[in-house]
């Protein structure tokens, strides 16, 4: 004789089901949603693209500006690596 608890989503009205002793969800069902006319769907079709498109164009400026960072450190670490000169490295192994 296990209870069970109905309980409805206040953001998206779906219905779950849990276990009151485990707390376990046993089922959950979603909210039906009313079929959209065609042109609902085309505006949501058009505005998917043009989000994929923006985050496309995001990733891409990232890319190019992650090469020019990456080009900046070689630079300053080959100055650096001039400054020092050619004198002895120093290698942590030695100190076994």
């Amino acid at each position: 004789m296990t209870e069970r608890w109905t309980v409805i989503c206040p953001c998206c009205e779906a219905t779950l089901i849990i276990d009151a002793q485990t707390g376990a969800i046993i089922s959950h069902e979603e909210k039906s949603k009313p079929l959209a006319s065609l042109e609902e769907m085309a505006r949501e079709l058009e505005k998917q693209k043009q989000k994929r498109d923006q985050i496309f164009q995001q990733e891409l400026s990232s890319l190019r500006e992650r090469e020019r960072v990456l080009e900046e450190k070689f630079r300053e670490a080959l100055k650096k690596a001039e400054k020092q000169g050619e004198g002895p490295t120093f290698n942590p192994l030695d100190l076994d």
